[in-house]
């Protein structure tokens, strides 16, 4: 005969169900999740063109139609755009999400490109510090190789060309710190002030002197970038950005200023908020504690 506490016991036990056995990730899911790593931690660009299906199949040791469908994926998400002609390229995700905005209040508030210029020199700065904490070797030769780049100007001075190599060597910097959410902001920043950039070079090197000025203060942030020395390296980037902070304020001020007398007074300005004796610490560091 049963036990009545047994039967009672196993009538009001928990109920079992059969075990739903975790569904195994498709390839072209796990293919698509290795792109989009690549993109999340800046080992892509945006700009960057993949290699062609052929090849990248080889590299991921994966089927052809398993990579298209991964591709495919990743474009429905905004990460890839189809070129014409074949093949994928990176899209730019967080570029106009942070621009745009500012491309409309600057249009309608044209005073308010002081305030992007404070928030790119305080962008930098840390960019620097972070640069000098984590850099590569990879990272260190790549500064190095456009500070040597820059200094080997040939034939006239081109203020496109030039700006161009500028902005390369920030970006370089915000791609040393290995951050990508800063990294992206950068970018966003650079595309935004492109033309004001442009604008403060054609000023700048009119001016004798100012083209081995800048090399040498680029020189100088990548000098504390390969001595691991973080403050060293915001020092050395605030000292430049306040330097060029202060020519496109003046760009912005005036058109009508001779290129000579503007850069003379860029200078003054610089003088006056501490010149050379700017660090990590100084007021005009718009981060500083």
């Amino acid at each position: 005969m049963s036990d009545p506490k047994e039967i009672a016991i196993m009538s009001t036990g928990p109920s079992f169900s059969a075990v739903v056995q975790p569904r195994r990730p498709r390839l072209s899911d796990t293919i698509a999740e290795q792109i989009e790593g690549l993109i999340a931690n800046g080992a892509l660009k945006p700009g960057d063109s993949l290699p062609p299906e052929r090849d990248l199949s080889k590299q991921l040791d994966v089927s052809r139609p398993s990579l298209r469908e991964a591709l495919l994926v990743l474009e429905s998400r905004g990460l890839l755009q189809a070129r014409r002609g074949g093949g994928y390229c990176v899209t730019d995700v967080t570029g106009p999400v942070i621009t745009d905005p500012l491309v409309h209040l600057l249009q309608r508030h044209p005073s308010t490109v002081d305030d992007v210029l404070e928030l790119r020199h305080g962008i930098e700065c840390i960019a620097a510090q972070f640069a000098a904490l984590r850099a590569t070797d990879a990272d260190i030769k790549k500064l190095n190789g456009l500070v040597t780049r820059m200094r080997k100007r040939k034939g006239e001075f081109d203020a496109l060309e030039d700006a161009d190599r500028d902005v390369d060597f920030h970006m370089a910097v915000a791609e040393a710190s290995h951050n990508i959410a800063l990294l992206h902001v950068t970018r966003g920043i650079f595309n935004l002030m492109r033309i004001n950039m442009l604008r403060a070079r054609e000023a700048l090197y009119h001016q004798q002197g100012n083209v081995g000025l800048l090399d040498e203060q680029h020189a100088e942030i990548v000098k504390a970038i390969a001595a691991r020395d973080p403050a060293a390296a915001r020092k050395a980037a605030n000292l430049h950005l306040s330097f060029v902070q202060a020519s496109l304020r003046e760009v912005a001020m005036s058109d009508t200023v001779k290129p000579g007398a503007r850069s003379k007074r860029v200078r003054g300005r610089q003088a006056e908020d501490g010149g050379a004796g700017l660090d990590a610490g100084s007021p005009s560091d718009p981060l500083a504690p």
